[in-house]
């Protein structure tokens, strides 16, 4: 099960992908482009372009790291203090060369990714004091340099700094929080369908714990009684043994009973309930059940092992495989119902040689005049299909 769950919770992967490329890539992309371009400018002297150049490569790189590490399947890890202080170290040369030439739109997109990154990392509650601060802080650069040249363009060079930060912190940290949300929801699927088999194992112990408990309880006091009286009272005693022997067979028939409770489950109950399972475990649950077969009355002896092969069907798809498709066929044919369970996904091969394995159930479909089969093909699908006469066999 666990095994499993681990195996479905890497369709992330394909998540995590356009995550990384969304936000990572795309922050890369838009530091090389922006800076590349305005260092490849011929009207940008040379003691400008120098220091900018291996200052956006380094910029990049520790972008790139510090974004990806927010990526992992699982909790983002610490905040790389160093990184950020190179990612930091390197966005101050980006933003004072362009600024010293007045490019008021380019001097803020290497602090607004730094901010956004930093924010990742920060508590909630920071987060915002983080961003807010910074969005009033990048007013002051732009507006102090355009009033100090007099350039007359002071409302741009303070203005769209502080916006460009507020925007890039919002395309950063929207992507990533969805991929957070993603991650969540993935673990609770996972946890649900544990859960759900746990609580079909926990039900069966404790209705054997209902009925035994009292009975074992009442014998072993009736045997010390009896043990007690041997000498004294001999006809008291054999008469209580008499009710040790009684209170032993009411409990064989009430375990019997628990036993034969399971047996008898329906086809019906099992397909709602590996539909509800599979369904908690993010796998599709495609259900082709043929109407004539489904309203049709077959005998009770069919339903209950077409049943337990659904169950246990079921429980090799969560147990065995990181399937992300499971489908069931159920239908009359040639005065046989037949039920077919196929997924996708399939690790190895269920292990099924004891107990209710597919075994087990292949040998009690050939008592009642049935058959069980299961084949894994095109590599990494598995089916499992049962045929029992419509009227069942005799027990």
């Amino acid at each position: 099960m666990e095994e499993g769950a681990r195996g479905r919770g890497a369709g992330l992967a394909s998540f995590r992908r356009y995550t990384w490329w969304a936000v990572p890539g795309t922050v890369v992309c838009v530091m090389v482009v922006s800076y590349g371009s305005w260092a490849l400018d011929a009207d940008v002297p040379g003691w400008a372009r120098v220091p900018v150049v291996p200052a956006v490569v380094v910029a990049a790189v520790a972008s790139a790291v510090l974004l990806g590490g927010l990526l992992h399947d699982g909790d983002p890890v610490r905040l790389p203090v160093g990184w950020l202080l190179v990612a930091g170290a390197a966005a101050v040369v980006l933003a004072v060369f362009p600024l010293a030439r007045h490019n008021y739109g380019l001097w803020a997109v290497a602090p607004a990714v730094t901010v956004a990154i930093g924010a990742s990392y920060v508590p909630a509650r920071a987060r915002w004091v983080l961003i807010g601060g910074a969005v009033v802080l990048a007013l002051v650069p732009g507006g102090a340099v355009s009033l100090a040249a007099g350039d007359g363009e002071l409302a741009y060079a303070a203005a769209f700094p502080a916006g460009l930060v507020a925007f890039t912190v919002w395309t950063v940290l929207g992507p990533l929080w969805a991929w957070h949300v993603a991650g969540q929801l993935d673990r609770a699927r996972q946890l649900e369908a544990e859960l759900a088999v746990k609580d079909e194992r926990l039900r069966f112990a404790s209705d054997l714990h209902d009925i035994q408990g009292h009975h074992l309880q009442v014998i072993a006091l009736k045997a010390e009684l009896a043990s007690r009286l041997t000498e004294a009272d001999p006809a008291r005693a054999a008469a209580e043994m008499q009710e040790v022997r009684q209170l032993c067979a009411d409990a064989l028939r009430d375990t019997r009973a628990v036993v034969q409770g399971i047996r008898r489950t329906t086809l019906d109950d099992e397909i709602a309930n590996a539909t509800r399972v599979l369904a908690a475990a993010g796998i599709d649950a495609r259900m082709d059940l043929e109407p004539a077969a489904v309203a049709a009355e077959l005998d009770e002896s069919v339903r209950g092992l077409l049943g337990l092969v659904m169950r246990e069907a079921t429980t090799n798809v969560l147990r065995h495989s990181h399937a992300r498709v499971a489908e069931v066929d159920y239908r009359l044919s040639c005065g046989q119902a037949r039920l077919r369970i196929g997924n996708d996904g399939a690790d190895i091969p269920p292990g099924a040689a004891d107990g209710t394995g597919l075994r087990a159930l292949a040998e009690r479909l050939r008592a009642a005049g049935g058959e069980l089969t299961w084949e894994r093909r095109d590599g990494d699908r598995f089916e499992v299909t049962a045929a029992l006469p419509v009227q069942g066999a005799p027990r």
